[in-house]
């Protein structure tokens, strides 16, 4: 018998028109965890983030930023700011393309995993709000007094993203050469060499240049749009719209979470 398939999602700017982290920042600052200056600093970042190129110097510099900007959250504060938030933020800005790709897949059996380098606490809420059957993201190390302290335990990135598809796919059979990847960043490339289906979404301009090299499919995705507007949205990203916001974000979609008997 034939294994699985997946679809792996990038999530900044592939699946949402923005960087998911810096997206909360201005209800970060209401619930006392950044300065107005901080989200000052943060909406520059998030400009710059929109309108560059993802390259690794620009994403190198993010992390940089984001790591020092966290240090000394609350973690469980975090967690339920997102939870709070997450549809007024997050919704308005989900690819309406993205959503309707999702969908495909998942009518069509393939699982849905959204790998992203950005933190797993903001990571989880918004794949399980979009359905997703997995989310790998970048794990952020918390003190024994439940705040973060700045350093990163898995930075999920570049050639970390290919290496953590692999041990999915090891874990859930996954067959990789009929699987897909999507992406919008050079950055990236490593993650789209290990499927039979690469695309490129939205592309940088050394994305592009690669994709056009390697006959790598290009998607334009141009209309960010409400989940709630949709007329056509699957069972499970209805469920999951229901009760995404009353959930705890300690009950993620996580990458090993979901498992269910597979044909080998």
């Amino acid at each position: 018998m034939s294994r699985p398939a997946a679809a792996f999602f990038d999530l900044d700017k592939t699946i949402i028109a923005a960087s998911s982290t810096l997206a909360f920042s201005r209800h970060f600052a209401d619930g006392g965890l950044i300065t107005k200056r901080a989200m000052l600093r943060s909406a520059y970042a998030q400009f710059v983030f929109a309108v560059g190129g993802a390259d690794h110097d620009q994403m190198d510099r993010l992390r940089e930023f984001l790591s020092g900007l966290i240090t000394g959250w609350d973690v469980a504060t975090v967690r339920e700011i997102v939870a709070d938030t997450l549809h007024n933020v997050v919704d308005p800005l989900v690819y309406d393309e993205a959503v309707s790709l999702i969908e495909e897949h998942r009518d069509a059996g393939r699982d849905v995993i959204i790998v992203s380098a950005s933190g797993l606490d903001v990571v989880g809420p918004i794949g399980q709000m979009l359905g997703a059957d997995g989310v790998v993201a970048t794990e952020l190390e918390v003190s024994e007094d439940g705040r973060y302290t700045g350093q990163i335990t898995r930075y999920v990135y570049a050639e970390e993203k290919a290496r953590a598809i692999h041990d999915l796919a090891d874990e859930m059979g996954y067959d990789l050469a009929a699987s897909y990847a999507y992406s919008d960043s050079v950055t990236d490339v490593p993650m789209l060499e290990v499927v039979g289906h690469a695309f490129a979404v939205n592309p940088d301009k050394e994305l592009r240049r690669i994709a056009e090299e390697r006959d790598w499919p290009v998607l334009v995705f141009t209309r960010p749009v409400g989940l709630n507007s949709r007329s056509k949205v699957t069972g499970q990203t209805l469920a999951a719209l229901a009760v995404g916001s009353a959930v705890a974000v300690g009950g993620y979609v996580w990458a090993n979470a979901r498992r269910r008997p597979r044909d080998v």
